[in-house]
């Protein structure tokens, strides 16, 4: 048990010795804070790949996001939200979700269409770079 926490304790007292460090007001507690508190400000922005790349959409989709190009992962978050936020989905199973008109643009003018089904729906929208 103590590997798996041992990781953690390491991080707390680095931590703790941060705060009181920061208290007394040294100059090299300012140089202990800004290492312990946050690894990622130091090291350079990740550059984003795969699902997480942005890449130009279809019309029908720019219509519906209202932006040129967008990752996958956020496409699907924004049509969630636009799901939720006209309450799409069935009351009755909630794996269902009954398409307005925006929607049928997007899936094919289909009725209805399960929840797994969505990321397998909008892939003909992101076409493949070359």
């Amino acid at each position: 048990m103590s590997r798996v926490f041992g990781g953690c304790r390491t991080l707390a007292a680095a931590a703790a010795r941060a705060a009181v460090a920061a208290r007394a007001g040294t100059k090299a507690s300012a140089a202990v804070s800004a290492a312990v508190s946050s690894p990622s400000s130091t090291a350079a922005k990740p550059k984003h790949s795969g699902i997480l790349k942005p890449i130009p959409v279809s019309l029908a989709m720019r219509k519906f996001l209202g932006v040129p190009e967008i990752s996958r992962t956020q496409a699907v978050k924004k049509i969630w939200e636009y799901i939720k936020g006209h309450q799409l989905q069935n009351p009755a199973n909630k794996k269902e979700i009954r398409c307005d008109e925006k929607l049928k643009t997007l899936f094919e003018d289909r009725d209805k269409i399960g929840m797994l089904e969505i990321a397998k729906l909008i892939s003909p929208h992101f076409p493949k770079s070359k």
